[in-house]
């Protein structure tokens, strides 16, 4: 109903802008979400599109501000005058706010910096303290604390004195004197509590935290985990610091899917949406790997090279490598994507690649077997029963190293603290080349008696 709503005042909401009643756009847009004002503003010109932002008000303005990409944001601050952006800065919660910051260039950076209040300035220097990819840059010091001593109904008046601007209302944070997390407790605990009891009674200590230090992408996994909407955020002391939100975590999760999807293709992640990518920019994040990916095709050519004769002769061989080969690299490819994933989301842990292992041998020896019972007959057909040994057993040993290989190369670069990923489809399918060629003319060397 609220998109179908949306749709019927698009033609009046049309008439004013071309009309520039900036007063009667914000009011009509007054019932629209923030993600569908974000979208209106991106369609329209630069001069009209700060027009709008202004005449919105100023809270709600950020929060449209916050569902711009961050290469529109930082394109769109520029555009504004230093009293919008300071009240801009001034609304946005300190987690939107350090998300903006660090996309910035340095110049317009410290040109920002001057427009922050010192509160939000001590602030936001904090955040930007901590490592680029840290739960510290992605968490916000806006939450509930609470103390143990505290009967509920002091916690209760405490909350509602503090709680109106705070990102999250429905987990309350126990903390003793000094600032550490002793206990993180869902709301209805205080509202069903007997308001006279102490905090300390409805306390059961059972809590997770995370170091603002860690990896965000190890905040994704525990608010999976833990089945949590926030997490909270402490430091080496353990001092609570900060929480970090789901909504945060799911543009992290977002983030990561894509920059997999990317390596898995050879791509180098690009950091900014495709819409907003040069040309140039492509270029350079594609001929890296395009360039690696030639040079360990070169084996496979130095190999293809050194039984040119044979091939001469034996013509029917070069028929059949394309089939051979392009299956072990399909192969390779499944086992090192099941792995990848698995390792990602958590399913395998490195200690237990040995399980791995052994269930991909029994999985590997079945597919091979079944590649290299067709094969035979395929090559059976096309150059008798020798050809055909040649194609069935080059197919059953490159089948069976192509699925050991592939489920090997994740945890061996895990190991080496390298993003799995980059055992791609690509790499994998490239270094399968080589290596089937080499069985592939091995078993023809030993079965037709060439060298």
């Amino acid at each position: 109903m609220l998109l179908d709503h949306i749709e019927e005042t698009k033609p009046h909401l049309e008439k004013l802008i071309q009309e520039r009643k900036w007063k009667e756009i914000a009011s009509t847009l007054h019932d629209w979400p923030d993600p569908e004002i974000a979208d209106l503003l991106m369609e329209m010109t630069k001069a009209d599109r700060v027009l709008l932002f202004r005449s919105l008000p100023k809270s709600r303005a950020a929060q449209v501000f916050t569902h711009f990409d961050y290469e529109h944001q930082t394109d769109f601050i520029k555009d504004l005058t230093d009293e919008d952006t300071r009240h801009l800065l001034a609304n946005l919660s300190p987690d939107d706010r350090t998300a903006l910051l660090e996309e910035l260039p340095s110049e317009v950076l410290q040109a920002t910096f001057k427009l922050l209040n010192p509160e939000d300035l001590k602030e936001a220097r904090q955040l930007l303290g901590y490592p680029e990819d840290s739960i510290g840059r992605l968490m916000t010091p806006d939450f509930i604390s609470v103390k143990a001593e505290w009967t509920i109904r002091e916690a209760i008046e405490h909350m509602r004195k503090v709680g109106k601007d705070r990102e999250t209302f429905n987990l309350v944070y126990v903390t003793d004197q000094e600032g550490k997390l002793q206990d993180s407790l869902r709301l209805r605990k205080f509202i069903m509590a007997d308001p006279e009891a102490k905090v300390e009674t409805i306390m059961d200590h059972k809590f997770v935290s995370l170091s603002a230090f860690e990896d965000r992408e190890h905040a994704v996994d525990m608010i999976k985990r833990y089945d949590l909407f926030a997490l909270p955020v402490v430091d080496s002391r353990g001092i609570l610091q900060g929480i970090v939100t789901v909504d945060d975590l799911f543009d992290v999760a977002e983030e990561e899917t894509t920059e997999d999807f990317h390596k898995s293709a050879a791509v180098a992640p690009l950091d900014m949406p495709y819409s907003l990518a040069s040309p140039t920019f492509l270029f350079r994040k594609r001929i890296g790997w395009l360039t690696v990916l030639l040079f360990v095709n070169l084996i496979s050519a130095v190999v293809i090279g050194a039984y040119e004769d044979n091939l001469a002769i034996f013509t029917v061989l070069a028929t059949f490598m394309p089939l051979v080969i392009a299956s072990g690299g399909n192969a390779g490819a499944q086992s090192a994507t099941l792995m990848i994933r698995a390792i990602a989301t958590g399913d395998l842990l490195l200690n237990r690649w040995f399980r791995a292992f052994s269930k991909e041998i029994v999985v590997g020896l079945a597919l091979a077997f079944a590649m290299g019972f067709l094969s035979y007959f395929l090559g059976f057909y096309r150059g008798g029963n020798e050809i055909g040994m040649v194609i069935g057993i080059s197919m059953v040993v490159i089948i069976l190293v192509a699925n050991l290989i592939g489920v090997l190369l994740p945890f061996i670069l895990r190991r080496l603290n390298m993003d799995p990923a980059v055992a791609s489809s690509p790499l994998i399918t490239s270094l399968m080349d080589a290596i089937g060629l080499l069985i592939y003319f091995g078993v023809a060397a030993v079965i037709l008696d060439f060298v």
